[in-house]
C-alpha cells in the first residue's frame, strides 16, 4: 500500500473558515485514487477527522469546522472515494466500493496525513464509515460521533450465514439491476432539476439550509462524467457487503466512546432507529436534537458544535 502527497502550498493565503470553501485543501493519492481533503486549525492540537454523508461531501462541514478548530482541535475532512472532488470509480468485484474500502481510506489518511489518531465525526454514510473504521483499525480511532447512525440491517435480523448459490443468486440479481438503472441520464437529470431541491429538502426539517452554496455542493460532482458509475459501484458495494461489514455486528465489536446524535424530524431515517443501537453497544450515549432533520451539523451548527465540543470535553476528563 502506498501513497504520495501534494502538500499545501507555503505561501497559500488565509484559508476560509466558513463556507462551503473552508479550510487549506490539499490532494492526496491513495491506491489509484485522487482523494481531496481540507484542514484548519493548528497541526499541533488534536486532530479531529470530518466525514460527510451519502451524496455530499467534506464542504458540507461549512458552519462547524470554524468553531471545532476554535475550541483547539485541528480539524481534518476527506472527500471519501466516490465523492466530492475524490476520484469516482467504476465497480470492480475484488475492490468493492463500500464502508470497508472507505474505512481503509480513512485509516490511511490517518496515518498518512494526520500522522495520527484521532476523532471522528461522520454524517451519516460517513458515520458508518466512522464506527468501520474503529473496529477494524482500532489504535487509529479515538471516539465517534455519529450523526446520525443509519443502517438498513438495523432493521434485520441477525440471520445465519447464506449458502453459496444464494450469495451468488443474491450477487447475480443486484448486479443486473444495478446496471439496468439509467443512472447516466437520471444523476444529470436529477442535479439540474428541481428534483434536486425535493431531495435536499427531504433531509432538513428547515427550508433555510438549502441554499445556493449547499445545492452547488451536492450537484457539482453529480455533474462529473464518472458520477454515474460511481454510484452504481457504491449502490453493488453497499448492497452486497458481508454481514460483519454492517451496523449490528460492527457495533458490538466497537470498543471506543461513542455519541449518537439524531435529529427529532428526521424523515430519512426515522428516530425510532436509534432505540436499537443500544442492543449492539449498551455504552454509547445517544442524544435526539429536537426540530431537526438527517443533517443536524448543517441545519443547526451552533447547537450541533455545542453538544460535540461538551460530550468531547466529558471524555476527556474521564
Amino acid at each position: 500500500m502506498s501513497a504520495t502527497l501534494e502538500p499545501l502550498p507555503r505561501s497559500a493565503p488565509q484559508p476560509d473558515a466558513v463556507g462551503a470553501q473552508w479550510g487549506e485543501h490539499g490532494s492526496w493519492h491513495w491506491q489509484g485514487h485522487q482523494c481531496h481533503w481540507r484542514v484548519l486549525g493548528r497541526r499541533d492540537q488534536p486532530a479531529l477527522v470530518l466525514l460527510h454523508g451519502f451524496g455530499a461531501a467534506s464542504g458540507h462541514w461549512r458552519h462547524n469546522a470554524a468553531d471545532l478548530a476554535a475550541a483547539g482541535w485541528c480539524v481534518y475532512a476527506i472527500d471519501l472515494v466516490g465523492f466530492g472532488a475524490s476520484s469516482q470509480p467504476a465497480h470492480r468485484r475484488h475492490r468493492p466500493l463500500d464502508n470497508r474500502l472507505w474505512a481503509r481510506q480513512v485509516q490511511d489518511f490517518l496515518q498518512q496525513v494526520v500522522q495520527g489518531p484521532a476523532v471522528l465525526v461522520g454524517n451519516s454514510l460517513g458515520s458508518l464509515v466512522a464506527v468501520t473504521c474503529a473496529v477494524f483499525f482500532p489504535r487509529w480511532v479515538l471516539a465517534v460521533v455519529a450523526a446520525p447512525l443509519p443502517d438498513p440491517t438495523l432493521l434485520m435480523p441477525m440471520g445465519r450465514r447464506r449458502r453459496p448459490w444464494r450469495r451468488r443468486l443474491q450477487r447475480q440479481t443486484v448486479l443486473v439491476l444495478c446496471r439496468l438503472l439509467p443512472l447516466e441520464l437520471l444523476v444529470p437529470f436529477i442535479a439540474r432539476t428541481p428534483l434536486l431541491d425535493l431531495g435536499l429538502r427531504s433531509a432538513y426539517n428547515s427550508r433555510q439550509p438549502v441554499n445556493r452554496e449547499l445545492r452547488r455542493l451536492v450537484a457539482r460532482p453529480a455533474l462529473r462524467p464518472q458520477a454515474a458509475r460511481a454510484l452504481r459501484a457504491m449502490s453493488i458495494g453497499m448492497a452486497l457487503r458481508p454481514r460483519g461489514a454492517t451496523a449490528a455486528p460492527l457495533l458490538q465489536r466497537m470498543r471506543q466512546p461513542l455519541l449518537v446524535l439524531w435529529g427529532s424530524q428526521d424523515r430519512l431515517v426515522p428516530p425510532s432507529i436509534s432505540q436499537r443501537l443500544a442492543q449492539h453497544k449498551p455504552d454509547l450515549e445517544l442524544q435526539l436534537l429536537p426540530q431537526l432533520g438527517h443533517c443536524p451539523h448543517d441545519e443547526r451548527p451552533a447547537l450541533f458544535n455545542r453538544t460535540l465540543l461538551q460530550w468531547l470535553e466529558r471524555q476527556a476528563s474521564t
